[in-house]
């Protein structure tokens, strides 16, 4: 392989020679675009959007926007793109990953693409990991765009949906990966069309794309909510249906007698059949449940709720038994698989089942927090027609860059030489030795007046850190990994002679160090790192903050045996081999060996990761595909389409299936079940007009049966829409009804699969593969749910009257996200009085706060 890139160059170099063309040719017009005037200058977008519309392509347009965008840069910011940024704009508007070092302006080089793939009107957003550089950048470099006559908008965490509205109508749009996210989701449970906050997802560029797609793609965005009567209502149904008295029909129906509807003579409150799983209210059952829950009618739409609850809790009392079908252990409701009979955590019976049963056991209802919405980043981003990215560290991670989101990586040339000096690490027997190393190394470059700036894994050991440099009374500041009002100011200073800057891993992002006096002298920057981290691309971020655009710098990693990398991933006998060496306290441990054994555990680790990472991706496009389809449902209400197509192909689905269900292809009609056939389709669809004479009986076929009742069925449907004078009355109950219904549906579904997947591990202990169980079981889940809206949709529907006042209304309150946004993104302003060195510590020590809490 090392052989064929001598010969041939690596990938990156071979792709960057079939670019060098192009930015020739963008580089040639510089005199021609530096002759316009602002406003020509200007008149070049209107005139690239003529030429889109009359055939041009993006391609086409780009050597020519690409000038025009870099002489905008040079009068507006004083900023010329250089040969290396267009190099990557290039690289982004293809749709692909560019590496640029840090410091070679990669905020600046989103100018390129975000411009181009404006211009066509679908809106770009640009993504950032935080809101303070989503602010930053929209109204620092959003001055280009402006200048050109293009709107830019910004989406922060505290705006409201009008706000976020008109900024993602912008051409231009700057906003976090979790904002984009959640609007995302958000939009999918809006009930009105009104209220969508964007407006399609076309084209996303990526700043610290491994930052958003690969380090936070472990942990799925989640908005949780509770349905306002939630477990209330599954303990109420419980109560009520254990007042309720079982019944049964007095004798067998005839066919005969049920298809010519003769009076059937039913005790008790409800009736059970025991063959389908199925319970249903009988007229004196339907009563008390209306006088229960003081309703007038219990099958209007609004009742969906109660009537779907009661057959719920009357199911769980009648047709699911303790120790059969389930167990109740710990205080929780465990499902036994009926074909092993082994207990099978972490499933849950779906449409809330699970939680009738729950309340019947009396065991908590857990349906009190519940998952309403759901997508990771990889699908979510997947959504875009287009996308790409920048940072400064990503050919490490090409393999699941290409993978997972099809984009490769293309490692662009640094604008001048790389000047930083990389040392080799220096590695220690214990943690002690190797902090006492890391200490002296900062004394020696403090004294020459060499910045140095201290990366450390977690907040724990920068404390650990500072505590050793203040008892040497070396003077330092010291960022964790909250953003807080200092950090940009922190980071920004770390540059100036003799300043110590101690920092988690991810402190310093998208802030570059500029190098003050008498720095370069020094040696420039100093980067220590105080031990690797799991990921060398982390490595590589903390080396690249020093070095920028030719500066010198230097960097070495501090290393001991104690550290987790090495301590858990390290070879136990190479481990062993060092230690037993004998070596003095204090002496450094140099040998190629070790080096390579910390490149192979680096690897070791981010392999696993990467499993882990597309482990979850496979899980999720099982909920995925189930999401576009009823995504795609919803936004066919919204956008206010004629839904009767669809509700009578549900009605005459649903006689289908219940044919299906009481009646095999084989039988003949003196065998049929009409008992249940009438016991399963009565309920949903209220027949009053089925008139088969004896002689069509005995002639028909089961196909037959199905035509005739499908036919009956819709006759039923289209006297209830003569009821309504205005059809588009009937319309909008359709379209109210059916998002109501597939709302509720899917909230409780998406929820139940959740449950799924944490306890489909376990199935791998019988020997089964735990994701092809999960696709299967949530095939069936789905099938269920589906059915489950059929069914509600059709009763709510054959039941409705003219004077109901039939309105649209979210079935959850979103109650929270999974990703904390209460911190502060941004500058904080001080509200109290600001605490002089010669004051009292707040702290309560005693101590004058520049001797306790304020020393530095």
């Amino acid at each position: 392989m090392g052989f064929l890139t001598k010969i041939f160059g690596t990938h990156s170099e071979r792709e960057i020679k079939l670019i060098i063309p192009l930015v020739d040719k963008i580089e040639a017009l510089d005199s021609v675009m530096a002759g316009l005037s602002d406003a020509d200058l200007r008149n070049k977008t209107n005139e690239f959007k003529n030429r889109l519309k009359n055939g041009e392509t993006l391609d086409d347009l780009l050597v020519e926007a690409y000038a025009v965008v870099r002489e905008a840069g040079k009068r507006v910011l004083g900023l010329k793109h250089f040969r290396v940024q267009l190099i990557g704009g290039i690289i982004l508007h293809q749709g692909r990953i560019s590496e640029m070092r840090t410091g070679e302006g990669k905020t600046l080089t989103s100018t390129l693409p975000a411009y181009l793939n404006a211009l066509d009107g679908k809106g770009v957003h640009i993504v950032t990991v935080n809101d303070y550089l989503a602010k930053r950048d929209a109204e620092w470099m959003g001055q280009i765009h402006e200048f050109l006559g293009l709107k830019v908008g910004v989406i922060l965490n505290s705006m409201d949906n009008d706000e976020r509205r008109e900024a993602y109508n912008c051409d231009i749009t700057y906003a976090t990966n979790n904002e984009l996210g959640f609007d995302y989701l958000r939009d999918n449970m809006v009930i009105y069309k009104e209220e969508l906050v964007q407006r399609g997802l076309n084209f996303a560029v990526v700043d610290e794309v491994d930052s958003v797609l690969i380090d936070e793609a472990r942990t799925p965005l989640i908005i949780s909510g509770q349905s306002g009567k939630s477990t209330k209502l599954y303990e109420a149904c419980d109560l009520l249906a254990r007042q309720l008295v079982r019944g049964k029909s007095s004798g067998e129906l005839t066919k005969m007698a049920a298809l010519m509807k003769e009076e059937v003579e039913e005790d008790g409150d409800f009736i059970v059949n025991e063959k389908d799983k199925n319970v249903n209210l009988t007229a004196e059952g339907v009563a008390k449940v209306e006088d229960f829950f003081k309703l007038e009618n219990l099958a209007d739409p609004e009742n969906l709720e109660i009537q779907h609850n009661i057959i719920l809790a009357l199911r769980a009392h009648n047709l699911m038994h303790r120790d059969k079908d389930y167990v109740v252990k710990d205080d929780e409701v465990l499902i036994v698989d009926e074909f092993t009979g082994r207990i099978m955590p972490g499933r849950r019976y779906s449409d809330g089942l699970h939680q009738a049963i729950e309340a019947k056991e009396k065991v908590k209802v857990k349906r009190e927090s519940k998952t309403l919405a759901t997508i990771t980043f990889q699908n979510f981003f997947n959504k875009y027609n287009k996308k790409c990215g920048m940072t400064g560290t990503a050919l490490t991670e090409e393999k699941e860059f290409r993978d997972i989101y099809g984009m490769d990586v293309v490692e662009v040339p640094t604008n001048v030489p790389v000047a930083r000096v990389d040392q080799q690490d220096a590695v220690y027997r214990t943690k002690r030795e190797k902090l006492n190393a890391v200490v002296n190394d900062i004394i020696e470059s403090h004294k020459k007046g060499q910045p140095v700036l201290v990366g450390t894994i977690t907040i724990e050991a920068s404390e650990e850190l500072s505590d050793l440099l203040k008892k040497k009374n070396i003077p330092h500041k010291v960022l964790n990994a909250k953003f807080h009002e200092q950090e940009a100011e922190i980071v920004a200073d770390a540059g100036q002679a003799g300043v110590v800057t101690i920092a988690t891993n991810m402190a310093g992002r998208g802030t570059d160090i500029k190098l003050g006096e008498g720095v370069v002298e020094a040696g420039g920057l100093k980067i220590i790192g105080t031990e690797r981290h799991e990921s060398r691309r982390i490595d590589n971020q903390l080396r690249g903050r020093a070095g920028r655009q030719g500066d010198p710098g230097e960097s070495r990693f501090y290393i001991s045996l104690e550290d987790d990398l090495m301590r858990l991933f390290g070879s136990e006998r190479l481990m062993g081999m060092f230690n037993s060496l004998g070596l003095p306290e204090g002496e450094q441990i140099e040998h190629k060996m070790l080096s390579s054994a910390i490149e192979k555990a680096q690897k070791k680790i981010e392999s696993n990761n990467f499993g882990i990472r597309k482990n979850l991706l496979e899980y999720d496009q099982v909920n995925n595909d189930q999401r576009e389809i009823i995504y795609a449902e919803r936004r066919r209400v919204l956008d206010g389409e004629s839904m009767r197509d669809s509700i009578f192909k549900m009605i005459t689905d649903t006689v289908e299936e219940a044919v299906n269900t009481c009646i095999s292809d084989d039988q003949i009609p003196e065998d049929w079940d009409v008992n249940e056939l009438n016991n399963l389709l009565l309920p949903i669809i209220p027949f009053d007009s089925v008139d088969l004479s004896v002689d069509e009986l005995n002639h028909m076929k089961k196909n037959a049966l199905i035509q005739k009742l499908k036919e009956d069925a819709i006759k039923l449907y289209e006297e209830k829409e003569a009821e309504f004078p205005e059809k588009e009355q009937l319309r909008e109950i359709e379209r109210v009804i059916l998002l109501k219904v597939i709302d509720h549906k899917w909230m409780d579904h998406i929820d139940d699969m959740d449950q799924l997947r944490q306890g489909i591990g376990l199935q791998a202990y019988g020997q089964r593969d735990p994701l092809v169980e999960f696709k299967f079981m949530g095939f069936e889940m789905f099938d269920e749910m589906t059915k489950a809206i059929r069914e509600d949709t059709v009763k709510a529907l054959m039941h409705v009257r003219i004077e109901q006042n039939v309105e649209r209304e979210q079935v959850a309150k979103v109650t929270g996200t999974n990703k904390d946004d209460s911190l502060p993104q941004g500058p904080v302003k001080r509200t109290g009085k600001k605490i002089q060195p010669n004051d009292n510590c707040p702290c309560g020590s005693g101590k004058k706060y520049k001797h306790c809490c304020g020393r530095s």
